[in-house]
């Protein structure tokens, strides 16, 4: 499948005349608990020739593909990352930190070795609090719920944890999250239902699990309260990131 993916990727470099700096696995597959029928989440950062960005019409700053079955593409370009790193945005440091890399350039590290200086506690918290809270209302609340949904509430709501505990972004995997941030007294359910996860359809439903769907509630609740009080971090500066920039540009 990465032959495929990478094939993809050369298509899209040619046919959009850009070069991509990063490509990475972005959902379940890195996260580490895809179900056997789950799709590739392809994320890319790209850079167009420089002129494109001397132009006085705006040129789009997304690629997207086709869904297929199997594949879901899409791309950010340079300046919109660079913007997006500026406002702390969560999904670039779970891009850049992604376990599973398809293409990968220089700009990659030079874009790892400044990220930590733009990352803000408060605005990752309130990322991954609205992804808990928005999945956990949609889709926890009923008799039955699917199985996956669980992991989709669990891994953000863990992920909160660990940015307030050890004021860094969360890992990518689930598992190395729930070894530090999981209480030891719901392990060995969260372990069974991964499992369940990880060798069922998308569509496996269960009977909803009251200790985790308690665990769920105090949860977020808990993160809600400490961010009503979380002061906002101040603006980084924009040098490093016009620097990095032009460097790409000419890479």
């Amino acid at each position: 499948m990465k032959e495929m993916i990478v094939k993809k990727l050369k298509e899209i470099e040619r046919e959009h005349n850009v070069r991509i700096l990063l490509a990475v696995e972005s959902g379940s597959r890195a996260w580490g608990f895809a179900s056997p029928d789950s799709d590739y989440d392809v994320r890319f950062i790209y850079v167009r020739p420089t002129e494109d960005y001397l132009r006085l019409d705006k040129v789009r700053d997304v690629i997207e593909l086709p869904l297929s079955d199997e594949l879901d593409i899409n791309g950010w370009d340079l300046q919109k990352t660079l913007r997006l790193l500026h406002r702390s945005n969560p999904t670039l440091f779970e891009w850049f930190s992604s376990p599973i890399v398809y293409m990968e350039t220089p700009f990659a590290a030079d874009f790892r070795e400044i990220m930590m200086d733009y990352f803000s506690t408060k605005k990752s918290l309130y990322h991954y609090i609205s992804m808990a809270g928005g999945n956990y209302r949609d889709y926890l609340k009923g008799e039955t719920v699917k199985a996956k949904k669980y992991f989709y509430v669990l891994r953000p709501l863990l992920a909160c944890r660990w940015v307030l505990n050890k004021g860094t972004p969360p890992p990518m995997l689930f598992t190395e999250l729930a070894e530090v941030e999981l209480p030891a007294s719901l392990r060995e359910e969260v372990a069974t239902l991964l499992d369940l996860k990880i060798n069922s359809p998308e569509i496996q439903e269960i009977p909803r699990i009251e200790s985790l769907n308690e665990f769920l509630d105090a949860g977020i609740a808990e993160i809600d309260a400490r961010l009503s009080v979380m002061k906002e971090a101040k603006d980084s500066d924009w040098e490093r990131l016009n620097a990095l920039f032009l460097a790409a540009l000419s890479m």
